[in-house]
């Protein structure tokens, strides 16, 4: 029977503590592959630069000063929080080892939640609004003909749907710019907290200590051009056809955004993944209609099949 003092506690703290570190090793976390990591040292943070691509001119008389469009879109931070109770008797007991593990796995969510929170939200955005007032993945995506904005706008769609199928959707992502299709915004790490004191009401109440995390965070959508949803079967030419749409994409007043050539994901559920494998690593393929040809799009993408879809 062990004495619950200062000794033993601090003791459990430090091993409890340690497995918390080693879930969080254990980890392997997908975010990054989606998603841009921003800092966020307020309640919310607001992107009003989203929609303008910054581009050049001749340097003819002064600067030009290109505004940014302000679309307001703002993503407010929030709290999360991951708590285990531990009753003083299993420390009278020595019964502690039971509890080793779900620190371990505690560690382990608090690495992979904010995969949880970005890849439902990539699957979301046939449904869910990005900073032009459209859905992330959209038939209507307004496009201006003047970089100003004073001229017509044209819609542009980065979907491709197939209206019979039944699957789950997939999705072409181009990672290589700075800013890629989902903002992970950071306000507060997840962190190993304790509440371990024996003069604390919840130990005279409840008879237990408490260990958890939280953090503060949150998710939203960067740029919809790049990024295509597709709700079609997975095949040869329908990652094809992403590939094309993505290429036509254009900024306001008709300047090629160059996308859909340097670093290309290609995020697919668990389901798909056999498939989309060998889209990128066999040397011949199935085309669709039966005919074997020389698979062009070898090596072309990766494959990422997403924990979280």
């Amino acid at each position: 029977m062990a004495i619950v003092n200062s000794a033993t506690l601090n003791a459990l703290r430090v091993s409890f503590s340690k497995k918390f570190q080693e879930g969080v090793a254990r980890a392997q976390p997908q975010l990054t592959a989606i998603a841009t990591v921003v800092q966020s040292s307020s309640k919310s943070n607001t992107y009003g630069w989203l929609g303008q691509f910054p581009k050049f001119r001749e340097w003819i008389g002064d600067r030009v000063l290109n505004s940014m469009k302000e679309h307001a879109y703002a993503v407010t931070n929030k709290t999360f929080e991951s708590t285990v109770a531990v009753l003083r008797d299993d420390i009278e007991d020595d019964n502690v080892s039971v509890y080793a593990p779900m620190m371990d796995e505690m560690g382990y969510a608090a690495a992979v939640f904010p995969d949880e929170l970005a890849f439902p939200l990539l699957k979301a955005g046939f449904t869910t609004l990005c900073y032009d007032g459209q859905n992330f993945f959209d038939t209507d995506h307004p496009v201006n003909a003047n970089v100003d904005g004073s001229g017509a706008d044209t819609s542009v769609s980065n979907v491709i749907i197939d209206g019979a199928y039944v699957g789950e959707p997939w999705f072409l992502l181009d990672v290589s710019r700075s800013l890629k299709p989902i903002i992970f915004q950071e306000r507060r790490k997840a962190q190993f907290n304790v509440m371990d004191n024996p003069d604390d009401e919840a130990v005279f109440m409840s008879n237990q200590f408490r260990y958890g995390t939280d953090m503060r965070c949150n998710v939203g959508y960067g740029f919809w051009q790049m990024a295509v949803g597709v709700k079609k079967t997975l095949g040869y030419q329908t990652v094809w056809d992403a590939i094309s749409l993505m290429k036509s994409f254009k900024a306001d007043g008709g300047r090629p955004l160059g996308l859909g050539k340097g670093k290309l994901l290609l995020v697919v559920p668990s389901n798909m993944e056999q498939l989309a494998l060998q889209l990128k690593e066999r040397e011949h393929i199935d085309d669709g209609s039966g005919t074997t040809v020389s698979n062009e799009l070898r090596n072309k993408f990766d494959v990422l099949v997403a924990d979280f879809l």
